[in-house]
């Protein structure tokens, strides 16, 4: 063995891997109904899958953190129950996990609850190529993405310069830079082109065979 560690490639969740559109806004329609709020016309619903409710509420329920932890407990319930199961795998992403993986470490690393996030990963068909899954803890208030993306290389004895962050949104990006890992976006998910070269992202990929490209470059 040469004793040089494998890559380590990071992948964020909703908006990278899967389309989770269906099933959060669905969500969150029954959270907000619960609390008798009424909900934001989808542009906003889409600008919040990837950071935190708590960052994300306040913008339309105000300073109220009853009410916003009301919110969050009812969206939490109906996802356990049905919400987390709403969503498709981008095209060509079942095909390219497993063929990075043959080669480097692959890891998830979410704002999704870990448990949430742990059995969205285990239903995949490609789960198993992930050898751990980086998510908020109980609460989901500890759940800062550049801190989880710390952790990471660390765990997996991996320099910083060893490894690379896939995302869609500016935290993702912006985590990666925080931590000197190499940051791609992606341009299927959530945040737009601009939104992620401003925050700093080397490439954006296209499609799943140019983010193979970026990973192989």
């Amino acid at each position: 063995m040469s004793g040089v560690p494998r890559r380590l490639v990071l992948f964020d969740l909703d908006g990278t891997l899967i389309d989770s559109e269906t099933g959060i806004t669905a969500t969150l329609a029954y959270a907000f109904a619960r609390i008798g709020a009424p909900l934001p016309p989808r542009e906003v619903l889409r600008s919040w899958i990837g950071p935190p409710f708590w960052q994300t509420f306040p913008s339309v329920l105000g300073d109220d953190p009853a009410r916003i932890e009301a919110a969050i407990g009812h969206y939490r319930a109906r996802f356990e129950e049905v919400g987390w199961s709403g969503h498709a795998v981008y095209p060509g992403i079942a095909g390219l996990v497993p063929q990075l993986a043959a080669g480097s470490t692959l890891a998830i690393v979410t704002t999704k609850p870990q448990h949430q996030a742990r059995r969205i990963v285990d239903h995949l068909p490609f789960g198993g190529a992930f050898a751990r899954v980086y998510g908020a803890g109980i609460g989901g208030r500890n759940c800062e993405k550049a801190a989880m993306i710390a952790r990471a290389p660390e765990d997996f004895a991996t320099p910083a310069s060893g490894a690379v962050m896939v995302g869609d949104r500016h935290f993702d990006i912006e985590g990666a830079r925080a931590n000197r890992v190499r940051a791609l976006g992606v341009g299927w998910g959530f945040g737009s082109h601009e939104e992620l070269r401003r925050a700093g992202a080397e490439a954006i990929a296209a499609d799943a065979h140019d983010l193979r490209r970026l990973l192989r470059d």
